[in-house]
């Protein structure tokens, strides 16, 4: 099994930036081993009905990094390149990120190697209905809360939700976050990431001496977190010249209007075609000069090829695994661009769907003005954590992001102990 995992380049990726982290921290070898590797590898096959009568089976993968800290939290992805390497490295990011933020939980991450987009509803539904009754003894709110991800949604969680209410026999609101708020999600759950990316945005440039109404973003992925980072980012005053999705990039140098792209991509399925900017080719988009640049889609698509060629201050990593070692040692030496590293800049999903988690078991309800304040001030403490440990070691923002979590993860190991 550890064949396996280190033939994925994403959990190489992770391995590789654990390794580095636990070299500076100087852990101990018998607790490197128990932090780095996963709890749990669950993987299922489900056959489906397909809307044109033939039978397709499916592969799913969840994976539990930890449960030393208290149940695991992370989200489950539809999308076709799916695998079980690249689940393990997102439950290994997800596991240090939730200690960085000083949550009650592990790391955990699923995903379903299929394309949402050539899927109907109805098919969508039963591979989400059959996957929750495949791993239901290994979930649950005092184990495993599953979130949307990428090419999931609310919908995603409610059926989910359904399956496992179903089997207990009542209805347990606490099985996932993510889920709609009339079925006891939370206010603000759905802007979160994307509201704790422009927050933590608008915090690096100020800590650069730029202010929000002279500054430019460009923003790579227009998903949920993507979208959401845009335009929570142009409310605050900073123009969004670049947004990008898998249709294609636009550029606007005046400002792309958002909300009017949000509403065009709904109803056209991409941002491809929008009257309000000009096409431009999505590897160019990247390197052009602004002062934010938002990777919000997939891992490593800042690399050694165009490191370099960044012209950004600001990097603020929405999406998970976003820049590649290769590409950080670059970056590193540059030294001109200020780094919101994935664990730290995301975090405010995960983050929310604690709030979420919290409400359903308190069976209580918090508005969404207290629950982005409440996101804003543990983002805010963690930053400057974060900034503290990088200032006071001279190590990078990423370095110190890792360091911390891991710290976090390693004191709870040694202090557990080893069952026999």
């Amino acid at each position: 099994m550890r064949e396996r995992l280190l033939q994925s380049p994403v959990f190489q990726m992770a391995a590789e930036q654990f390794e580095r982290v636990a070299d500076l921290l100087e852990l101990d070898e018998s607790i490197r081993e128990r932090c780095k590797w996963p709890k749990r590898l669950i993987t299922v096959t489900m056959p489906v009905h397909m809307d044109d009568g033939r039978t397709e089976v499916f592969f799913g993968h969840r994976v539990q990094h930890h449960l030393s800290r208290g149940p695991v939290k992370g989200g489950l992805r539809f999308h076709p390149a799916v695998d079980l390497g690249e689940v393990a490295a997102l439950a290994m990011w997800m596991n240090w990120k939730c200690a960085l933020m000083r949550l009650p939980y592990g790391g955990a991450k699923g995903g379903i190697t299929c394309d949402p987009r050539a899927m109907s509803l109805r098919e969508q539904e039963k591979l989400t209905r059959r996957f929750a009754a495949e791993i239901f003894p290994f979930i649950g709110e005092e184990i495993d809360i599953m979130a949307p991800d990428m090419g999931t949604s609310e919908q995603t969680m409610a059926w989910i939700l359904d399956v496992y209410s179903t089997h207990a026999g009542r209805l347990v609101p606490g099985i996932v976050t993510g889920k709609p708020v009339e079925l006891q999600g939370s206010a603000g759950r759905k802007e979160a990431t994307g509201h704790g990316v422009a927050f933590l945005a608008s915090r690096a440039i100020d800590k650069l001496g730029l202010t929000n109404g002279s500054a430019s973003a460009i923003v790579q992925g227009f998903g949920n977190v993507g979208s959401y980072a845009a335009e929570t980012m142009a409310w605050a005053g900073i123009k969004v010249k670049g947004i990008s999705d898998v249709t294609g990039a636009l550029w606007n140098e005046n400002g792309i209007d958002v909300c009017a792209l949000r509403e065009f991509a709904a109803a056209n399925r991409g941002v491809a075609g929008f009257p309000g900017a000009e096409a431009i080719d999505p590897e160019e988009m990247l390197v052009q000069p602004c002062d934010v640049l938002v990777p919000a889609a997939l891992e490593r698509v800042i690399h050694a090829n165009n490191a370099a060629q960044l012209k950004c201050r600001i990097l603020a990593e929405a999406a998970n695994g976003p820049t590649t070692p290769e590409a950080d040692a670059i970056i590193d030496a540059r030294g001109d661009i200020f780094v919101l590293p994935d664990v730290l800049c995301n975090a405010g999903g995960v983050t929310v769907s604690y709030f979420e988690w919290v409400q359903n078991l308190q069976r209580f309800h918090w508005s969404e003005r207290e629950v982005l304040t409440k996101l804003e001030t543990l983002l805010e403490s963690a930053f400057e954590r974060l900034l503290h440990y990088a200032g006071d070691r001279q190590v990078s923002n990423r370095t110190a992001a890792l360091a911390l979590g891991i710290t976090e993860v390693a004191e709870v190991k040694k202090k557990r102990g080893l069952f026999p």
